[in-house]
């Protein structure tokens, strides 16, 4: 009678890993082929646009294709959030250590050191918060869209689906509500002023703009002119021939 117990025991414990290796290998493929569509198609929804959507926050949008973006916005969220995005593979090392000895010494005041492509994985594939998994999904991801989808495509992605309002998706939708004017036509300065509320884009308010909002956009446009020379930030954001 031990036996036979033991023997269905095995059986039932070896029927369950079989199952589960299938389902974490249909997920593994249905992934890949997801992060493979999205290099052409633009996400249909994220999480943060459905919980900002559920929670009263509103969801205002309008994907928009890379040749209706202007320059100037894809220079100001570089210039804002990102400066090293040609030159690293995904993530900048010496950003994340310092964002790290900053919240050990004020764990109070959490900073992070995370680049556009850890914010758009974050932001498409993932949902807010901070965790040891969502962090460890998040550079999975990370890696696999600068791979698969190349720094102009992040970027594109970027635009078109992190907030940048209470509620305010993207670029175009920024652009519209605070300028009233599509993103092609957007200025150096408003380029930078909507770059300027990214740190926190619920609080931040762009029009009429904070004290903050003033003194950061005139950091940003500093920042941008000092970037706008180089060659590799120039043909990521179509300045120049690729």
């Amino acid at each position: 009678m031990a036996n036979e117990s033991g023997k269905k025991n095995t059986t039932i414990a070896g029927r369950l890993w079989k199952w589960t290796k299938r389902i974490f290998i249909w997920i593994f493929i249905f992934q890949f082929f997801y992060i493979l569509l999205l290099k052409w198609v633009n996400p249909p929804v994220t999480i943060t646009q459905l919980v900002s959507w559920v929670s009263g926050h509103g969801l205002k949008r309008d994907y928009v294709s890379r040749s209706s973006i202007s320059p100037n916005a894809k220079l100001a969220v570089i210039a804002s959030e990102d400066q090293l995005f040609p030159d690293h593979s995904g993530f900048d090392w010496k950003s994340i250590k310092k964002a790290m000895k900053y919240n050990e010494k004020k764990p109070g005041r959490i900073r992070g050191g995370s680049t556009i492509s850890q914010q758009v994985a974050k932001n498409v594939f993932l949902w807010q918060g901070r965790s040891w998994l969502r962090k460890g999904l998040e550079t999975y991801f990370t890696f696999m869209i600068e791979l698969v989808w190349g720094k102009k495509r992040i970027l594109d992605v970027y635009l078109n689906i992190i907030e940048m309002g209470d509620g305010i998706f993207g670029i175009e939708m920024a652009a519209n509500i605070y300028f009233d004017k599509p993103a092609r036509n957007l200025t150096k300065q408003e380029a930078a002023m909507i770059a300027a509320c990214l740190p926190s884009p619920k609080r931040y308010k762009v029009k009429p703009a904070s004290t903050f909002i003033i003194k950061r956009s005139k950091t940003i446009l500093q920042q941008m002119n000092n970037l706008q020379t180089d060659p590799d930030i120039q043909k990521i954001i179509g300045t120049t021939s690729p």
